[in-house]
């Protein structure tokens, strides 16, 4: 037997028995892990003459790259808008509780609150790697509350700010601090906006337009000035009007910069959007849709009255739908699309060589079998379907 210690001494585990989601199709390999990365047979084999430590039959499973919500507001009793002195025994339970549903990396969202409640929070939210303990904390999504009073939405209106005088300094004594902010969702027509989205470009972090009345002219102008994401396309938006699109028609302009992809982030519940507008948004941008949950406290739990943040929300029953979408095209949705939204495609979002070893054993109804970070089994169904 070759030996496989060449290189390293960690284990090399194969996949068998399998379908694998790569290059947009669905094709029938192996998977290959070692340290937490997915590794090229091929250098394995010529380069390194070794073979595998570990095979597992994966009864024809569908393997994915594990998914990626940049969008979820608690769940399972936890409110991320709310300031508690345990916020972090909050996102520890979220971040178990959601392996089951297949997500391995999240921002965890905070709606509109007063700036006391963002000074509290976001200094207990740090970005860290998942594993056993739960998925990974990208970094937070600060929905608000530099949006826009008439599409509010949930958001409290006592809490909602304009960027004064200071624009920038504004927004940052508003939250406190951006060492953890991935993402911030703000109305683009707002005064001195244009200022706001570059900086918090330059800094790294991802601006989406949301909660908004604006215009297309003022959205294509946000978009110029680094915005890249809409914050669940068609809610709290003016509507699509052939006159004006307005935000919506980000998805054909053709005044956004050469290079660039706008990406817009989808509730696909059959509630919140209609699936024959999911469709239209996914024909007319396929490349652009990224699948979120947006899920709030009250997610896991039984029907009746929940937090978000600031508000109480009622919650009756329970659909997810994706809609006339390819299997391939609504993986690579939750997959894919929200790593290249963050930019981290090179390590998570695809089963590419030498890329994270995050990943999902599907049945052919899509539902989660089991849950894979680093190469190593973080959840799986038991034999009662639990």
């Amino acid at each position: 037997m070759p030996s496989n210690k060449s290189v390293s001494d960690a284990p090399i585990v194969q996949f068998t028995n399998c379908r694998i989601l790569r290059d947009h199709q669905l094709q029938r390999e192996d998977l290959w892990v070692r340290e937490g990365k997915i590794l090229n047979p091929e250098k394995l084999f010529f380069d390194e003459k070794g073979s595998a430590d570990i095979q597992l039959d994966c009864k024809d499973s569908i393997i994915t790259p594990g998914f990626i919500d940049v969008q979820i507001n608690g769940g399972f009793g936890v409110d991320f808008s709310l300031a508690t002195d345990d916020f972090k025994s909050g996102i520890d339970l979220v971040s178990q509780k959601i392996l089951s549903h297949g997500v391995t990396s999240f921002c965890p969202t905070l709606v509109t609150s007063p700036p006391s409640v963002y000074h509290q929070v976001l200094p207990q939210i740090s970005v860290r790697n998942g594993g056993a303990h739960g998925a990974g904390v990208l970094g937070a999504h600060l929905e608000g509350p530099f949006i826009s009073k008439e599409k509010k939405g949930a958001h409290p209106e006592h809490c909602l700010r304009t960027f004064e005088a200071g624009a920038f300094q504004d927004l940052l004594a508003t939250y406190g601090t951006l060492d953890c902010v991935r993402i911030v969702t703000l109305a683009p027509e707002m005064r001195r906006s244009s200022e706001v989205i570059q900086e918090l470009t330059k800094q790294g972090i991802c601006v989406s337009l949301g909660h908004s009345v604006a215009n297309l002219s003022q959205a294509e102008e946000a978009v110029q000035h680094g915005a890249t994401f809409i914050t669940h396309l068609f809610n709290a938006m003016l509507p699509f009007h052939h006159r004006d699109p307005g935000i919506v028609g980000l998805l054909t302009s053709d005044k956004i910069p050469a290079g660039r992809r706008v990406f817009y982030g989808m509730i696909s519940d059959g509630i919140h959007t209609n699936p024959a507008a999911l469709r239209i948004a996914h024909r007319a941008h396929p490349r652009g849709l990224v699948l979120v949950t947006d899920a709030i406290a009250g997610m896991g739990l039984a029907p009746g009255r929940h937090t978000l943040g600031q508000q109480v929300v009622e919650i009756d029953g329970l659909n997810t739908y994706i809609a006339g979408c390819s299997v391939e095209t609504a993986l690579e949705a939750a997959s894919l699309h929200p790593a290249q939204l963050l930019g981290i495609e090179h390590k998570k979002g695809t089963l590419n060589y030498d890329s994270d070893a995050d990943f999902l054993m599907l049945n052919d109804n899509l539902y989660v079998q089991a849950t894979y970070i680093a190469g190593e089994e973080v959840w799986r169904q038991d034999a009662s379907g639990m």
